[in-house]
């Protein structure tokens, strides 16, 4: 895998010709929308391809996985774009394997809502070995409220991908969720109903275990918030079901190390399949997005985190989100929109702005003047290249991407390439 920066007057098919590979597979495999605009300073992925196949009249995905003894999944994995399409036609060029040899096993974790556009799930889910739909909210009375998910559930299955719930409180904000996780903590009977209704509405849809996601946790209920959730876990597990944990960091917490070490991190780590370790970024942000933090204050964290919890039960959690900040930035007071990857690169290119990269926060980043200045940063091939390495660099199990409602075609060829994706089913 090459990661190739466009420069300027580069276009498609200079860029093509120079790594010796068809401008239409670089096209298709980066996604390219405009070819004839190209933003300077994006990221493109280079790949070779070790075998093809040419599509006969006639052909089925299966009969070509037979024949080329692979299996259908790799097959979409390699050509994405199928999953689109009802046909194959005769002639076009399909990759069963790329040159690069795959460095590593890793376990991916999509979280999407219902609403999810069913074309780009199609896409998304020969890549996950975890879909998490987002999410089951729980009151304050230890009641679960039901969302329309059957559709993704039975898409995951059919996958091979093993579908997880999301628990969360039922909240408008943190102090909200707080108390509703204090009614909990502080009733026993709240918490059977839970756990009871729970277990029905799993084995109802056809789940394969749960994310509990655990905000700030007061800290007179943090022990007893250990017995809860040894009790819950050991209940799902009865069952037959997988039990993962959320831990969603604050920006303080990352940059500064704070630890609540009596939270009991170590039983967590011990009782759960799973712990994601995950900083949530909702729409606007005031301050310094998670996303955007220094590299070596998330390998730091890791690295603490790995003394208390075994790697291979530990998830690195990242967003796809961009943001963009009017200037001049005032601290606590300026709020970063957010941008998808698709809009970054198009503002980059209709404002003439060249496009930078950070290796502090492994971010891209560009300005553009638009009546007032602004100032845009986001995640490129580079960033999804240092994020996935981390799981091997400290032996994690895995990586979850909050959220897969757009597809993502870098961070999949990436993942794709030098990774064999886990899977549970």
């Amino acid at each position: 895998m090459i990661i190739h920066v466009v420069q300027s007057g580069e276009t498609t098919k200079s860029i093509a010709e120079s790594y010796g590979i068809l401008e239409e597979r670089l096209i298709i495999e980066n996604e390219i929308k405009n070819p004839n605009k190209l933003a300077i300073g994006e990221t493109l992925i280079i790949l070779y391809p070790e075998i093809t196949y040419v599509v006969q009249e006639g052909d089925t995905l299966q009969e070509i996985a037979e024949k080329m003894d692979v299996t259908v999944l790799q097959i979409l994995q390699n050509n994405p774009y199928l999953s689109d399409r009802e046909y194959l036609y005769p002639g076009e060029s399909l990759v069963i394997k790329y040159t690069d040899k795959k460095s590593a096993a890793l376990s991916t974790n999509g979280y999407a809502y219902p609403f999810i556009d069913r074309s780009v799930l199609k896409k998304t889910l020969p890549f996950l070995t975890y879909l998490t739909v987002f999410s089951y909210e729980v009151t304050e009375t230890g009641e679960m409220i039901d969302i329309d998910d059957n559709e993704l559930v039975n898409m995951a299955n059919s996958f091979g991908v093993a579908p997880i719930m999301m628990l969360t409180a039922l909240a408008n904000n943190q102090l909200e969720a707080i108390h509703v996780v204090h009614s909990i903590l502080q009733s026993f009977e709240k918490q059977d109903k839970f756990i009871n209704e729970l277990i029905q509405m799993l084995q109802k849809k056809g789940y394969y275990g749960v994310n509990i996601n655990t905000p700030y946790i007061l800290p007179g209920d943090r022990s007893i918030y250990v017995d809860f959730i040894t009790r819950f876990i050991n209940r799902l597990s009865t069952e037959g079901f997988k039990a993962f944990i959320t831990l969603s960091l604050s920006t303080f917490e990352i940059l500064t190390g704070a630890m609540y070490r009596d939270l009991e991190y170590e039983k967590l780590g011990q009782l759960a399949d799973g712990i994601i370790l995950i900083a949530y970024e909702w729409g606007n942000a005031i301050g310094i997005p998670p996303a955007l933090l220094p590299y070596h204050n998330i390998q730091k964290l890791i690295y603490r985190m790995i003394q208390l919890i075994p790697p291979e039960k530990l998830y690195i959690g990242g967003a796809d989100i961009g943001f963009v900040w009017k200037l001049p930035y005032e601290e606590s007071v300026t709020k970063g929109l957010t941008i998808t990857y698709n809009l970054a690169i198009e503002t980059a290119y209709e404002y003439n702005s060249e496009i930078f990269f950070d290796p502090t926060t492994i971010s891209a980043y560009f300005q553009y003047i638009s009546a007032n200045e602004y100032m845009v940063r986001f995640r490129d091939a580079r960033s999804v290249k240092a994020f996935t390495c981390l799981v091997p660099r400290f032996g994690l199990n895995g990586i979850a991407i909050w959220n897969i409602m757009r597809f993502l075609p870098h961070l999949w060829l990436v993942v794709n390439s030098q990774y064999e994706i886990d899977k549970v089913l």
